[in-house]
């Protein structure tokens, strides 16, 4: 039996922030990876291929807008497998790029799938080999999560397909219905319907991403449905009809629809079934989530989990952060919890939406007094010259402190314009509205959209 001081299950964001944290602290640490690499869902079948695809379907459609590029017209025909092609070259890129992360932390990798034998012992059984055993003063569970399959579907017919099993499509579809409204229903949404194709988004609610601030979503919502995607709110699914060349979405209101391909976009499940919880007395919900505290500790101290395997935010870059706590937490059990209010959200739609902070809505419920700042980048001379007009940048801030209390972002490079704004609310010293007329900005940048938005919420006030 192999022991070490930190063992990490899982390769993905949090299982490598913790093992990073690990090994740059000089403890001994072990790896165990189920995949024939590392990266995890993040770099082989979610974030890193989905944006790339993401990222080049926008220059397709660049090219198809922009009058001067006339003579590449042949390269906007491009289609989906052409396109998933290119966006597998990146995950390559990122393999090689973590897989050298533990090679020069010296972290050993053990491939196989793990399971708890007790509260201190791991047994990873390969595809091929004899099982080993791992031992743990701590260990660290990091396993991710995977669509949510419903058992009235059968994902196994070529027709059907899930976030991750999309990325090997080998067609291009006419057309495309989405179940589930979602971040990952309305991102591929967008990458759709700007391929071309007929996009019928079905919403099990009554809007979009309802957790963001209500003006964006309803940018988003109008702007999807003029570039042609149709969106049906408030439907739940009766039945799917999965046949040779297409399916048809039976609805419970009545409706049916017909398309080439169902995109299954309708929640997450934790990958927790298979870890053997209850050999150390841990139990998971019925989405598969792990209950932890503010340090990501289990009911069981020494075990931790980090990740989508937690639940809500669900995010790449939460999970590394939440993975380099449990470790941080491990060497010193003095520190803090962990904090996520400023924890950004990155939707990668076409054009992407971004936000930190409280939305008017939250604010309104909690009676905390507060005003509203706009840009809209129609007005920016940088968005005038790359011809990027759509979306605003949108501050809310308290009437009586200034502070800013929420920054929200639609628009191309949303998620790159919102850490200014995170970066002034975790400030102390800085946050106030005021600091963003104080600033001397760049021109043309979008950033310059802070100034105008500050100056347009500060002559607000009486």
């Amino acid at each position: 039996m192999k022991a070490f001081d930190v063992v990490v299950v899982g390769s993905g964001p949090a299982g490598e922030g913790a093992a990073m944290m690990a090994a740059k602290n000089h403890r001994t640490v072990a790896l165990i990876e189920r995949y024939f690499e590392v990266g995890g869902g993040c770099t082989h079948w979610g974030t890193i291929p989905s944006k790339a695809l993401r990222h080049a379907v926008k220059i397709l459609h660049d090219l198809r807008r922009n009058p001067m590029l006339k003579e590449f017209r042949d390269a906007s025909r491009l289609g989906y497998p052409q396109l998933l092609a290119s966006a597998n070259k990146i995950v390559e890129t990122q393999t090689a790029s973590r897989r050298r992360f533990y090679e020069r932390n010296r972290v050993p990798i053990f491939g196989g799938e793990a399971r708890f034998v007790d509260a201190h012992t791991l047994e990873v059984r390969a595809a091929t080999g004899n099982p080993i055993r791992i031992e743990g003063k701590h260990i660290v569970i990091a396993t991710g999560s995977r669509p949510y399959h419903p058992p009235e579907l059968d994902f196994s017919h070529p027709r059907v397909r899930d976030s991750d099993s999309v990325l090997r499509y080998g067609e291009h579809p006419f057309a495309v219905t989405i179940y589930g409204a979602g971040v990952i229903g309305c991102e591929y949404a967008s990458i759709f319907i700007n391929l071309g194709a007929k996009v019928t988004l079905v919403n099990t609610h009554d809007r979009l991403l309802s957790f963001l601030d209500d003006e964006i979503t309803e940018a988003l919502s109008y702007h999807l449905r003029e570039q042609g995607c149709v969106i049906r709110h408030n439907e739940q699914i009766q039945h799917l009809e999965a046949r040779e060349r297409d399916v048809v979405l039976h609805l419970q209101s009545g409706r049916k629809i017909k398309s080439d391909v169902l995109l299954w976009a309708n929640g997450r499940t934790g990958n927790s079934d298979r870890l053997g919880l209850e050999a150390v007395g841990l139990t998971a919900n019925s989405r598969g989530h792990i209950a932890v505290n503010g340090h990501y500790q289990t009911t069981v101290p020494h075990i931790y989990a980090v990740g989508d395997i937690v639940g809500p935010p669900a995010l790449a870059s939460a999970a590394y952060v939440q993975g380099t706590h449990a470790v941080q937490h491990i060497l010193d059990p003095t520190i803090e919890p962990h904090h996520q209010e400023r924890i950004p959200s990155g939707i990668y739609t076409i054009p992407e939406i971004s936000s930190v902070g409280r939305t008017e809505r939250e604010l309104q419920e909690a009676r905390v007094p507060y005003e509203v700042g706009h840009c809209a980048f129609k007005n920016l001379a940088r968005a005038q010259m790359t011809d990027e007009r759509v979306g605003m940048l949108k501050l809310i801030f308290h009437t009586e402190t200034m502070e800013v209390l929420g920054v929200h972002c639609f628009g191309d490079g949303a998620s790159e314009i919102v850490h200014i704004g995170q970066t002034v609310m975790a400030s102390r010293d800085l946050n106030d509205v005021r600091f963003f007329t104080r600033t001397t900005f760049n021109y043309p940048t979008m950033a310059e959209a802070y100034r105008v938005a500050a100056y347009n919420g500060i002559n607000r006030l009486t």
